[in-house]
């Protein structure tokens, strides 16, 4: 799907706040409220927007520390890696999974309750599995997010 100007525009004005009106976005990009919701709907429905969702404060959640798993496979065959992303991604405590080239298979943002919750996760969701040759826990000190994806222009 080709983005105009006017749909980058509404991209980067829903990241910026999501819960404003279609009123308050179609002043924003100059359009009318029903054109304007239009091309919400068609960008949601070609998956350039693929969802909302509500920033939450991860200490009022009972969050007590977050941590960037490393994880090592023992074999990089499809079944293995595909397999344990799965397993990934069913864990409550998995924040986010990033698959990656080079010595690191995957990078795994946990979030815990503290440092025995975390152990008790490291040894049995991780270390206690087949596909797992090596892990390193790295604590987060601070987490920030930008919560926006960059939106380029046209080249």
């Amino acid at each position: 799907m080709e983005l105009d100007r006017t749909d980058r525009a509404l991209v980067r004005a829903l990241q910026d706040d999501a819960r404003q009106t279609v009123k308050e976005l179609a002043t924003q990009v100059a359009l009318s409220p029903s054109a304007t919701h239009a091309r919400i709907q068609r960008l949601r429905a070609e998956g350039v927007i693929a969802g909302f969702r509500a920033e939450v404060d991860p200490s009022r959640l009972g969050v007590g520390l977050q941590a960037l798993i490393q994880v090592q496979l023992r074999r990089h065959a499809r079944a293995s890696v595909e397999a344990f992303r799965a397993h990934l991604v069913e864990l409550p405590e998995v924040v986010a999974v990033t698959h990656l080239t080079g010595s690191v298979d995957f990078l795994v943002h946990v979030a815990v309750r503290d440092v025995a919750h975390l152990r008790s996760l490291a040894l049995g969701a991780f270390t206690s599995r087949e596909e797992v040759s090596r892990i390193e826990t790295s604590i987060v000190y601070e987490h920030l997010t930008t919560a926006a994806w960059p939106v380029y222009d046209e080249p």
